[in-house]
């Protein structure tokens, strides 16, 4: 076997996954895919095009580049709507326009400036994001009640240069929001009475809109959202993590299916004698004799320091605990149960047997962090990719 670090993903597991939440929404409503963060480690290109090819045609993205990125990748599906979740900074506004990309319009200030902007440009559309108790990114409901009037027909806030309300400019809420978005804090956690008031929340914020602009779109529902019923599905869900195996349920089993397998070779197998230590700072003592298998990968790569000492591998379908600390490149893991163990074999640190909500779990984080953190030196091995030439991106 090679000591190249590499990790599979299967892309028919993510359009799969892609599917399985589409039927859990149900009929009428949408399920989108957010791809940001290079689709969480794992690949834009290769992610973005399987998903298209299984039908999806929603795209999220954190910011201007990753559209852009994005857009190219998707030059096959020329319909495919791409939304950048962070919104236009001052600036950015001609490239959105040139890749066809949707801002998600997160502040009052951030939502003049592109009425501004787009007021002669029809095909300028864009998303607007509300507060409605995370208190992160969005406009403020009272906000949002006076953007309605102040954007309204009879307004000519939109365009300064206007003489008379006669002379006023479209309406930007009909003509260029396609999207009221918001998101939940706790979907995570079913029961947390956050949920139905961000749902409540949301659900007047968009009658209000709707009250100006009746075609206009909702989204609200995360990964986990999906899962807290079909009502918080709205018109368009937008799952990230649970498309690439991560659990949407934590308090039940996943029902998704796994998408990424990290397995690292054994570059040398030791016996250390009793007495000894391993790894730095002399963390592991060993009372009697150990046999030790060193693999090629370390916290470079992504397997998180802090997951020493709870880390545990998978060796011929048996649990091998982590010895010593989570080096730079190398991790130690004791073999002494395992029979014929050599330089070459594999052990799994994501696959069928660790997940990669485990994994955080190990390290004091998330699955999240886990996926993302993988390294730039680990090359990605795509199954079923539609086209060789997006490996690796």
């Amino acid at each position: 076997m090679s000591s190249r670090l590499s990790v599979t993903i299967d892309l028919a597991a993510i359009a799969d996954n892609w599917r399985y939440l589409q039927n859990e929404l149900g009929a009428g409503r949408e399920c989108g895919a957010v791809v940001k963060a290079n689709a969480y480690g794992l690949g834009l290109a290769p992610v973005a095009r399987q998903l298209a090819d299984a039908g999806c045609r929603t795209f999220f993205v954190a910011n201007v580049s990753e559209g852009i990125a994005l857009r190219d990748s998707l030059a096959a599906f020329p319909d495919s709507l791409i939304y950048v979740l962070q919104g236009a900074l001052a600036g950015d506004e001609p490239d959105f326009l040139a890749s066809q990309l949707r801002p998600v319009l997160i502040s009052a200030p951030m939502v003049r400036r592109w009425a501004a902007f787009a007021a002669d440009k029809p095909t300028a559309s864009c998303a607007v994001k509300v507060n409605t108790g995370m208190n992160r990114l969005g406009v403020e409901p009272a906000e949002l009640t006076q953007l309605l009037a102040e954007l309204s027909p009879t307004s000519a806030a939109v365009h300064p240069n206007r003489e008379s309300r006669h002379n006023a400019a479209p309406c930007f809420w009909r003509e260029q929001v396609t999207m009221l978005v918001s998101h939940l804090a706790c979907a995570d956690m079913p029961e947390h009475a956050l949920n139905s008031a961000q749902w409540l929340s949301f659900s007047q914020l968009l009658a209000e809109v709707r009250a100006v602009n009746p075609a206009i779109k909702g989204s609200f529902a995360n990964s986990s959202g999906i899962f807290l019923g079909q009502a918080y599905g709205f018109d368009v869900a937008r799952p990230g993590a649970a498309l690439y195996g991560i659990n949407p349920t934590p308090q039940l089993a996943n029902p998704m299916r796994p998408v990424v397998y990290l397995r690292l070779p054994i570059v040398q197998v030791r016996v250390a004698e009793p007495g000894s230590y391993v790894g730095y700072g002399a963390q592991s003592h060993l009372p009697a004799q150990r046999r030790l298998a060193v693999v090629a990968g370390g916290y470079a790569d992504g397997v998180f320091r802090a997951a020493f000492p709870a880390l545990e591998g998978y060796l011929q379908g048996q649990r091998v605990p982590i010895v010593g600390r989570v080096s730079m490149d190398t991790i130690t893991f004791d073999v002494t149960e395992i029979g014929d163990v050599r330089e070459g074999d594999e052990i799994e640190l994501l696959g069928e047997h660790v997940s990669a909500d485990q994994q955080g779990q190990f390290a004091g984080t998330i699955g999240y962090e886990i996926l993302t953190s993988l390294g730039a030196r680990v090359r990605r091995i795509y199954l079923g990719e539609r086209t060789p030439e997006g490996a690796g991106d």
